[in-house]
Protein backbone atom coordinates (compact mmCIF):
# COMPACT_ATOMS: atom_id res chain seq x y z
CA UNK A 1 0.00 0.00 0.00
CA UNK A 2 1.35 3.40 -0.98
CA UNK A 3 0.50 6.79 0.50
CA UNK A 4 -0.24 8.04 -2.99
CA UNK A 5 -2.99 5.44 -3.39
CA UNK A 6 -4.59 6.55 -0.14
CA UNK A 7 -4.34 10.22 -1.17
CA UNK A 8 -6.14 9.48 -4.43
CA UNK A 9 -8.81 7.44 -2.65
CA UNK A 10 -9.46 10.17 -0.04
CA UNK A 11 -9.67 12.76 -2.82
CA UNK A 12 -12.25 10.63 -4.64
CA UNK A 13 -14.27 10.19 -1.43
CA UNK A 14 -14.25 13.95 -0.96
CA UNK A 15 -14.94 15.04 -4.54
CA UNK A 16 -17.34 12.17 -5.44
CA UNK A 17 -16.14 12.51 -9.02
CA UNK A 18 -13.16 10.89 -10.79
CA UNK A 19 -12.18 13.90 -12.91
CA UNK A 20 -12.38 16.39 -10.03
CA UNK A 21 -10.42 14.06 -7.77
CA UNK A 22 -7.72 13.65 -10.41
CA UNK A 23 -7.54 17.41 -10.87
CA UNK A 24 -7.23 17.93 -7.11
CA UNK A 25 -4.32 15.46 -7.04
CA UNK A 26 -2.69 16.93 -10.18
CA UNK A 27 -2.73 13.59 -12.02
CA UNK A 28 -4.61 12.22 -14.99
CA UNK A 29 -7.90 10.46 -14.42
CA UNK A 30 -6.57 7.10 -15.74
CA UNK A 31 -3.62 7.34 -13.31
CA UNK A 32 -5.94 7.97 -10.38
CA UNK A 33 -8.30 5.16 -11.39
CA UNK A 34 -5.45 2.70 -11.80
CA UNK A 35 -3.97 3.57 -8.39
CA UNK A 36 -7.33 2.96 -6.71
CA UNK A 37 -7.76 -0.34 -8.57
CA UNK A 38 -4.37 -1.44 -7.25
CA UNK A 39 -5.44 -0.47 -3.74
CA UNK A 40 -8.60 -2.57 -4.13
CA UNK A 41 -6.52 -5.50 -5.41
CA UNK A 42 -4.15 -5.26 -2.44
CA UNK A 43 -6.98 -5.05 0.09
CA UNK A 44 -8.96 -7.72 -1.77
CA UNK A 45 -12.24 -5.76 -1.53
CA UNK A 46 -14.06 -3.37 -3.89
CA UNK A 47 -13.91 0.22 -2.65
CA UNK A 48 -15.76 2.08 -5.40
CA UNK A 49 -19.08 1.38 -7.10
CA UNK A 50 -18.43 2.02 -10.75
CA UNK A 51 -20.77 2.57 -13.66
CA UNK A 52 -20.41 4.98 -16.51
CA UNK A 53 -19.64 7.53 -13.78
CA UNK A 54 -18.76 7.46 -10.09
CA UNK A 55 -21.69 5.88 -8.24
CA UNK A 56 -20.38 6.05 -4.69
CA UNK A 57 -18.26 3.99 -2.34
CA UNK A 58 -18.94 0.43 -1.29
CA UNK A 59 -19.47 -0.29 2.43
CA UNK A 60 -15.83 -1.36 2.55
CA UNK A 61 -14.84 1.92 0.91
CA UNK A 62 -16.83 3.97 3.42
CA UNK A 63 -15.12 2.06 6.23
CA UNK A 64 -11.68 2.78 4.78
CA UNK A 65 -12.17 6.56 4.45
CA UNK A 66 -11.58 7.58 8.10
CA UNK A 67 -8.68 5.15 8.39
CA UNK A 68 -7.09 6.53 5.23
CA UNK A 69 -7.49 10.09 6.48
CA UNK A 70 -5.90 9.16 9.81
CA UNK A 71 -2.96 7.38 8.13
CA UNK A 72 -2.31 10.36 5.86
CA UNK A 73 -2.63 12.80 8.75
CA UNK A 74 -0.19 10.78 10.88
CA UNK A 75 2.20 10.65 7.94
CA UNK A 76 2.09 14.45 7.65
CA UNK A 77 2.60 14.81 11.41
CA UNK A 78 5.66 12.59 11.27
CA UNK A 79 7.16 14.70 8.49
CA UNK A 80 6.47 17.86 10.52
CA UNK A 81 8.17 16.40 13.60
CA UNK A 82 11.29 15.43 11.62
CA UNK A 83 11.43 18.80 9.88
CA UNK A 84 11.05 20.60 13.23
CA UNK A 85 14.06 18.74 14.60
CA UNK A 86 16.16 19.77 11.61
CA UNK A 87 15.13 23.35 10.84
CA UNK A 88 12.49 24.41 13.39
CA UNK A 89 8.77 24.53 12.80
CA UNK A 90 7.69 24.73 9.18
CA UNK A 91 4.81 23.61 6.99
CA UNK A 92 1.21 24.81 6.82
CA UNK A 93 -1.28 25.31 9.65
CA UNK A 94 -4.91 25.25 8.49
CA UNK A 95 -7.16 27.23 10.81
CA UNK A 96 -10.95 27.56 10.59
CA UNK A 97 -12.53 30.65 12.16
CA UNK A 98 -16.14 31.54 12.96
CA UNK A 99 -17.22 35.02 11.75
CA UNK A 100 -17.36 36.40 15.29
CA UNK A 101 -13.67 35.58 15.79
CA UNK A 102 -12.43 36.91 12.46
CA UNK A 103 -11.53 40.23 14.10
CA UNK A 104 -9.76 38.68 17.11
CA UNK A 105 -7.88 35.77 15.54
CA UNK A 106 -4.91 38.08 14.90
CA UNK A 107 -4.27 38.17 18.65
CA UNK A 108 -3.39 34.47 18.28
CA UNK A 109 -1.95 34.17 14.80
CA UNK A 110 0.26 37.27 14.93
CA UNK A 111 2.40 36.08 17.88
CA UNK A 112 2.36 32.54 16.48
CA UNK A 113 3.75 33.68 13.12
CA UNK A 114 6.30 35.94 14.83
CA UNK A 115 7.61 33.00 16.84
CA UNK A 116 7.50 30.54 13.90
CA UNK A 117 8.34 32.49 10.72
CA UNK A 118 8.71 29.36 8.57
CA UNK A 119 5.12 28.23 9.18
CA UNK A 120 2.47 29.28 6.69
CA UNK A 121 -0.99 29.86 8.18
CA UNK A 122 -4.04 29.29 6.01
CA UNK A 123 -7.15 30.94 7.51
CA UNK A 124 -10.69 30.06 6.47
CA UNK A 125 -13.21 32.47 7.96
CA UNK A 126 -16.97 32.53 7.74
CA UNK A 127 -17.31 28.89 8.85
CA UNK A 128 -19.79 27.69 11.46
CA UNK A 129 -18.61 25.95 14.61
CA UNK A 130 -20.12 22.57 13.65
CA UNK A 131 -18.48 22.70 10.22
CA UNK A 132 -15.09 23.52 11.72
CA UNK A 133 -15.33 20.64 14.20
CA UNK A 134 -16.34 18.23 11.44
CA UNK A 135 -13.42 19.29 9.24
CA UNK A 136 -10.98 18.91 12.13
CA UNK A 137 -12.24 15.37 12.60
CA UNK A 138 -11.75 14.73 8.87
CA UNK A 139 -8.20 16.18 9.07
CA UNK A 140 -9.10 18.94 6.60
CA UNK A 141 -8.36 21.58 9.25
CA UNK A 142 -5.71 21.49 11.96
CA UNK A 143 -7.48 23.76 14.42
CA UNK A 144 -10.41 26.14 14.75
CA UNK A 145 -11.77 29.09 16.69
CA UNK A 146 -15.35 28.17 17.60
CA UNK A 147 -18.21 28.60 20.03
CA UNK A 148 -17.74 25.31 21.95
CA UNK A 149 -20.90 25.54 24.07
CA UNK A 150 -23.67 23.40 22.65
CA UNK A 151 -21.30 21.53 20.32
CA UNK A 152 -20.04 17.96 20.61
CA UNK A 153 -16.34 18.35 21.47
CA UNK A 154 -15.93 15.14 23.48
CA UNK A 155 -13.19 13.77 21.21
CA UNK A 156 -11.42 17.12 20.70
CA UNK A 157 -9.09 19.28 22.78
CA UNK A 158 -10.71 22.58 23.81
CA UNK A 159 -8.52 25.50 24.88
CA UNK A 160 -10.63 28.47 26.09
CA UNK A 161 -9.54 31.81 24.62
CA UNK A 162 -11.95 34.50 25.77
CA UNK A 163 -15.53 35.40 26.56
CA UNK A 164 -17.30 37.87 24.29
CA UNK A 165 -19.97 40.35 25.40
CA UNK A 166 -22.50 42.05 23.11
CA UNK A 167 -23.16 45.79 22.81
CA UNK A 168 -25.31 48.03 20.62
CA UNK A 169 -23.67 50.10 17.88
CA UNK A 170 -25.59 52.72 15.94
CA UNK A 171 -25.34 56.02 14.14
CA UNK A 172 -25.18 58.98 16.54
CA UNK A 173 -28.41 60.55 15.25
CA UNK A 174 -30.32 57.36 16.09
CA UNK A 175 -29.18 57.65 19.72
CA UNK A 176 -29.85 61.34 20.34
CA UNK A 177 -30.55 61.90 24.02
CA UNK A 178 -29.22 58.50 25.07
CA UNK A 179 -26.00 57.71 26.89
CA UNK A 180 -24.42 54.78 28.68
CA UNK A 181 -27.04 52.06 28.24
CA UNK A 182 -30.16 51.25 26.26
CA UNK A 183 -33.05 48.89 26.95
CA UNK A 184 -33.75 45.94 24.68
CA UNK A 185 -37.19 47.16 23.70
CA UNK A 186 -35.79 50.57 22.75
CA UNK A 187 -32.95 48.92 20.82
CA UNK A 188 -35.40 46.88 18.73
CA UNK A 189 -37.23 50.03 17.71
CA UNK A 190 -34.12 51.16 15.83
CA UNK A 191 -33.62 50.13 12.17
CA UNK A 192 -31.73 46.92 12.85
CA UNK A 193 -29.23 44.84 10.87
CA UNK A 194 -28.03 41.54 12.36
CA UNK A 195 -26.18 38.34 11.57
CA UNK A 196 -28.10 35.70 9.65
CA UNK A 197 -30.66 33.60 11.48
CA UNK A 198 -29.08 30.30 12.54
CA UNK A 199 -25.58 31.68 13.06
CA UNK A 200 -24.38 31.21 16.63
CA UNK A 201 -23.89 34.95 17.18
CA UNK A 202 -27.49 35.56 16.09
CA UNK A 203 -28.79 32.69 18.25
CA UNK A 204 -27.28 34.34 21.32
CA UNK A 205 -29.23 37.52 20.57
CA UNK A 206 -32.47 35.70 19.77
CA UNK A 207 -32.21 33.63 22.98
CA UNK A 208 -31.63 36.76 25.07
CA UNK A 209 -34.63 38.44 23.45
CA UNK A 210 -36.83 35.38 23.97
CA UNK A 211 -36.20 35.46 27.73
CA UNK A 212 -37.60 38.99 27.68
CA UNK A 213 -40.60 38.09 25.53
CA UNK A 214 -39.12 39.93 22.55
CA UNK A 215 -38.06 39.01 19.01
CA UNK A 216 -35.92 40.74 16.40
CA UNK A 217 -37.13 41.42 12.86
CA UNK A 218 -34.12 43.01 11.17
CA UNK A 219 -34.60 44.44 7.70
CA UNK A 220 -31.08 43.34 6.76
CA UNK A 221 -29.19 40.15 7.63
CA UNK A 222 -25.65 39.13 6.67
CA UNK A 223 -22.89 36.69 7.61
CA UNK A 224 -20.23 39.43 7.61
CA UNK A 225 -19.06 41.59 10.52
CA UNK A 226 -17.64 44.13 8.11
CA UNK A 227 -20.97 44.41 6.29
CA UNK A 228 -22.85 45.04 9.54
CA UNK A 229 -20.52 47.84 10.62
CA UNK A 230 -20.50 49.33 7.13
CA UNK A 231 -24.27 49.70 7.30
CA UNK A 232 -24.08 51.14 10.81
CA UNK A 233 -21.55 53.63 9.43
CA UNK A 234 -24.15 55.11 7.08
CA UNK A 235 -25.83 56.55 10.16
CA UNK A 236 -29.16 54.91 9.41
CA UNK A 237 -28.70 51.49 11.02
CA UNK A 238 -28.10 49.88 14.40
CA UNK A 239 -26.74 46.45 15.25
CA UNK A 240 -25.93 44.24 18.23
CA UNK A 241 -22.41 42.85 17.97
CA UNK A 242 -19.69 41.30 20.16
CA UNK A 243 -17.65 44.02 21.83
CA UNK A 244 -14.52 42.17 20.74
CA UNK A 245 -15.20 43.27 17.16
CA UNK A 246 -14.68 46.87 18.20
CA UNK A 247 -11.09 46.19 19.24
CA UNK A 248 -10.02 45.36 15.71
CA UNK A 249 -12.54 47.02 13.40
CA UNK A 250 -12.39 50.82 13.33
CA UNK A 251 -15.85 52.21 13.91
CA UNK A 252 -17.01 54.65 11.23
CA UNK A 253 -17.17 58.32 12.19
CA UNK A 254 -20.41 59.29 13.88
CA UNK A 255 -20.96 55.84 15.40
CA UNK A 256 -21.76 55.30 19.08
CA UNK A 257 -21.58 52.28 21.37
CA UNK A 258 -24.06 51.60 24.20
CA UNK A 259 -24.27 48.76 26.70
CA UNK A 260 -27.53 46.79 26.79
CA UNK A 261 -29.62 46.85 29.98
CA UNK A 262 -30.05 43.64 31.93
CA UNK A 263 -27.97 40.45 32.01
CA UNK A 264 -25.19 40.58 29.45
CA UNK A 265 -25.12 38.30 26.40
CA UNK A 266 -21.88 36.36 26.71
CA UNK A 267 -20.35 33.45 24.82
CA UNK A 268 -17.11 31.52 25.09
CA UNK A 269 -14.75 31.35 22.14
CA UNK A 270 -12.20 28.54 22.20
CA UNK A 271 -9.37 27.05 20.20
CA UNK A 272 -10.21 23.46 19.25
CA UNK A 273 -7.74 20.85 18.00
CA UNK A 274 -7.54 17.09 17.57
CA UNK A 275 -7.10 15.40 20.95
CA UNK A 276 -5.03 12.46 19.68
CA UNK A 277 -1.57 12.06 21.20
CA UNK A 278 1.10 13.13 20.49
CA UNK A 279 -0.74 15.39 18.05
CA UNK A 280 0.59 17.81 15.49
CA UNK A 281 3.75 19.72 16.37
CA UNK A 282 2.10 22.77 14.79
CA UNK A 283 -1.10 22.56 16.84
CA UNK A 284 0.92 21.96 20.01
CA UNK A 285 2.85 25.14 19.26
CA UNK A 286 -0.41 27.01 18.56
CA UNK A 287 -1.82 25.93 21.94
CA UNK A 288 1.34 27.15 23.68
CA UNK A 289 0.94 30.49 21.93
CA UNK A 290 -2.71 30.65 23.02
CA UNK A 291 -1.71 30.21 26.66
CA UNK A 292 1.12 32.75 26.41
CA UNK A 293 -0.91 35.35 24.50
CA UNK A 294 -3.76 35.37 27.07
CA UNK A 295 -6.28 36.67 24.56
CA UNK A 296 -8.93 37.04 27.24
CA UNK A 297 -6.78 39.52 29.20
CA UNK A 298 -6.19 41.54 26.05
CA UNK A 299 -9.92 41.83 25.42
CA UNK A 300 -11.14 42.15 29.01
CA UNK A 301 -12.23 45.78 28.95
CA UNK A 302 -15.64 47.24 29.86
CA UNK A 303 -17.97 48.55 27.14
CA UNK A 304 -16.58 51.84 25.92
CA UNK A 305 -18.41 55.07 26.54
CA UNK A 306 -20.54 56.63 23.83
CA UNK A 307 -18.29 58.21 21.24
CA UNK A 308 -18.89 60.50 18.30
Amino acid sequence: MQFRQLEYFVALARERHFARAASACYVSQPALSEAIRKLEHELKVPLVRRGRTFEGLTPEGELLVPWARRILADHDLLKQEVAALQTGLSGELRLGVIPAASTTVALLTDPFCAEHPLVRVQLESGLRSAEILDRIRRFELDAGLVYPDGEDTADLLVTPLYEERHVLVAGSELLTGRSGTIGWQDALELPMCLLNTGMRGRQLIDDALATRGLAASPQLETDSAVTLLAHVGTGRWASIVPQTWLRSLVLPAGTRVLALDGPAITARVALVTDAAEPGSVLTRALIRTAHAADVDASLRVPPGPATD
